[in-house]
């Protein structure tokens, strides 16, 4: 699982010096990604999903994207916070997961612009909003390429 924070925040302070946070993260070996990130290893899509809803009130205030890394799922691709509660909860299939993204470009190690593309016959369109490093993916839910 992963968080990406808000510009204006410092989001490994934020989290970190908030008592319940910091108490929710203390097993994990909290690891960053990216730029203004905080990233943990849990256990199963369910515990992710349980600690987002756990670090509820903190995502609200200072994280731009919930992500979440599930390997049944994708190897290197993201699901979103919304997608990764549809899998755990048997709304969408794991394998029709795939066709809706959001990818952002990588400069300096920070995600910038995301850009919503269909994946089509396996091919996931180049992105072409500015010059990157390189890109991350991020599968989404319906409502939110929709939205």
């Amino acid at each position: 699982m992963c968080l990406l924070g808000d510009p204006d925040v410092e989001l490994s302070y934020e989290l970190l010096s908030r008592e319940t946070a910091r108490d929710a993260l203390a097993t994990y070996d909290i690891e960053e990604p990216f730029e203004n990130s905080v990233a943990v290893d849990t256990v199963s899509l369910g515990a992710a999903v349980s600690l987002l809803n756990d670090l509820d009130w903190y995502l609200v205030r200072f994280v731009e994207e919930a992500l979440v890394l599930e390997p049944s799922v994708a190897t290197d691709e993201w699901l979103s916070r919304d997608l990764a509660r549809e899998v755990r909860d048997g709304d969408v299939p794991p394998e029709e997961t795939d066709q809706r993204l959001k990818v952002f470009g990588l400069v300096d190690g920070r995600p910038v612009e995301p850009l919503f593309v269909r994946r089509r016959q396996g091919e996931t369109p180049e992105y072409d909003l500015r010059d990157v490093d390189e890109t991350v993916v991020v599968r989404v839910s319906e409502s939110e390429f929709s939205g």
